[in-house]
């Protein structure tokens, strides 16, 4: 696993520069803020997309302004549910490389397609997500 994690990170670095600049969160949550959270809160997740794609992708991008406004959710899970899942398992070890293990294990893939993108690039999404205490459900990376 470890290998195919290094691997998976030599390719984007050689396809998108610099890992530090391109795909990177701007900053980890802090892990005492985090509520624990299991595959029963898959409801609740589905539920705060509704507010957080908004927040996190705006509506479009100037040449196609209504792209991010409907969508499909691929996959919903905790982290550690990707594991043996070949197309999801990759992006916990991305988690557990930017903000350790302990924070990915408390964080969601939510793997997204936008039916309105023209092109495979636009039409994926993959963000990660965590639930504060406090303030509940935020992205806290967004892949693409």
């Amino acid at each position: 696993m470890k290998m195919k994690v290094m691997i998976f990170m030599f390719i984007m670095m050689l396809s998108f520069g610099s890992i530090v600049g391109y795909a990177q969160p701007k900053k980890c949550p802090v892990l005492s803020d985090l509520d624990k959270t299991s595959i029963k809160n898959k409801k609740e997740v589905i539920e705060a997309l509704n507010t957080l794609i908004p927040k996190t992708y705006g509506t479009g991008l100037e040449d196609l302004p209504d792209i991010y406004k409907k969508w499909n959710v691929v996959t919903a899970k905790p982290f550690p549910k990707t594991v043996g899942v070949k197309e999801e398992e990759d992006y916990f070890g991305m988690a557990k490389y930017f903000c350790g293990k302990e924070i990915a294990e408390k964080s969601w893939l939510v793997r997204l397609d936008f039916p309105k993108a023209p092109g495979a690039n636009l039409a994926q999404g993959q963000i990660f997500l965590a639930k504060s205490k406090e303030k509940g459900w935020f992205v806290w990376f967004r892949y693409h």
